[in-house]
């Protein structure tokens, strides 16, 4: 088993990074701040008060065993409660503790406890968890027990509770600002990745407005600049080529209607031959060159596309199986991907008897299979096949047609919908060609 790293657990996103870079600093530092906070101050602040309160209680239980009779007793009371916030109350042959409330006791219950019985000398029972807003006091005397109850703001510090409170609310607060700025700041990024995908499968992509911060707005300028930069050598080649065309197109059919003039000759056929072999090469170099930039994207359904194909070659005589699974529409050049088909489709017929198709959908992209069962071509030469008037004649001597065009105008076609050609070993025996299309 691998051994796993930190960085293995770290969000893979710049949403996610840029949210923990920010936020993990802040919610660690309000954490130490609270930490430091609960143990120095408000401890501190307790066990000062818990002291305090045990010095009233001492002070009361003095005046009382100094003269424990019943008519100064309810002097006593309200000395307790006026200027100090105590009720008291004597319980002749009571227990002293108290079963109707009782708890283990916290930190800060031990701190009053240890108080009282260094003010006091003697053994005390202290409870906090009793419902109501008094903690209780109770400590034994000769005539009984002593009950005393104080308010709990007295005991206990209320800041520490409060503290923590705004110490979470602001933490809040600030993540959500922290969500919302980087949220803001990550979109632009976003919109300019979804812009340069879907140029480079070939569709359009309208201008907008650049946002985000300077260098977001600096690679979006950039990119929108190559842009333009780019359709305007797409342009100018389709114009050159257009003209191209022209003026090899016209001599050679000049050249023909000579030629169809002349008598019959052995000399004149094989002429006649050159110059289909001219024309064939030219309007296949012209197919490669232009490639496919003046057809739009339109949804189409590339299962249809493949049996179309299909149904050509097998007017021709190739004898093809065709499978197909799954939803195969997706925006596409239909023109420039059926002809990306039809060469791959050419090429396993003409070095097979047998030719199968596949056309399939996962979750990531369309692919469609081509497998024949020729010789195929050693597995060093895959990359060499797609190399413009590339000829492996060698290993597949049967090609007797076609000036090497047809790999690298599939492969043309299929990166610039985003996707690749790549070769292979078929399982029929021959070369497979996989056709991957990303949806």
């Amino acid at each position: 088993m691998p051994r796993r790293r930190l960085r293995d657990f770290m969000p893979k996103g710049l949403y996610w990074r840029t949210l923990l870079i920010i936020v993990a600093p802040a919610a660690i530092l309000q954490l130490i701040i609270t930490l430091v906070f609960l143990d120095d101050h408000w401890q501190a602040t307790s066990k000062r008060m818990s002291q305090g309160v045990a010095s009233d209680v001492a002070l009361i239980i003095q005046l009382y065993e100094r003269d424990p009779r019943p008519e100064t007793f309810a002097d006593l009371q309200q000395l307790a409660w006026q200027p100090l916030r105590l009720r008291i109350d004597i319980e002749p042959g009571a227990a002293l503790e108290d079963a109707r409330c009782r708890s283990a006791g916290s930190t800060l219950d031990r701190y009053l406890t240890r108080a009282l019985r260094e003010e006091l000398s003697r053994d005390v029972w202290y409870e906090s968890s009793c419902a109501g807003v008094d903690v209780r006091i109770r400590v034994p005397t000769a005539e009984g027990i002593l009950d005393v109850r104080a308010f709990r703001d007295r005991v206990q510090a209320r800041s520490g509770p409060l503290f923590v409170a705004w110490i979470i609310g602001a933490t809040a607060f600030l993540g959500i600002l922290s969500i919302i700025f980087i949220r803001n700041q990550v979109r632009p990024i976003e919109m300019l990745a979804d812009a340069m995908d879907r140029f480079g499968r070939g569709q359009d992509v309208s201008l907008y407005k650049a946002r985000g911060a300077r260098e977001v707005r600096q690679a979006t300028h950039a990119f929108f600049a190559m842009r333009a930069r780019i359709k305007r050598h797409i342009d100018q080649r389709a114009q050159l080529l257009a003209g191209v065309s022209h003026d090899l197109r016209t001599p050679l059919t000049r050249l023909k209607l000579q030629f169809a003039l002349m008598p019959p000759a052995p000399e004149i056929d094989e002429a006649k031959r050159d110059i289909e072999e001219m024309n064939d090469t030219l309007a296949e170099y012209l197919a490669f060159a232009k490639g496919q930039w003046t057809e739009e994207p339109q949804p189409a359904d590339i299962g249809a596309i493949v049996e179309d194909v299909v149904a050509g070659a097998q007017r021709s005589g190739a004898q093809i199986e065709v499978a197909r699974a799954g939803d195969l529409h997706a925006p596409v050049r239909a023109r420039a991907l059926k002809r990306c088909i039809v060469n791959l489709v050419d090429n396993a017929a003409a070095h097979g008897d047998h030719v199968r198709i596949e056309a399939l959908r996962d979750a990531a992209a369309i692919c469609v299979i081509v497998d024949d069962d020729g010789p195929g071509i050693p597995e060093d030469q895959y990359e060499d096949a797609f190399r413009p008037f590339s000829r492996l004649d060698e290993t597949r001597s049967r090609n007797a047609k076609g000036v090497g065009l047809g790999l690298a105008i599939a492969r043309d076609v299929a990166r610039s919908h985003g996707g690749d050609v790549v070769l292979s070993r078929a399982p029929m025996g021959g070369l497979r060609a996989t056709l991957r299309l990303p949806v």
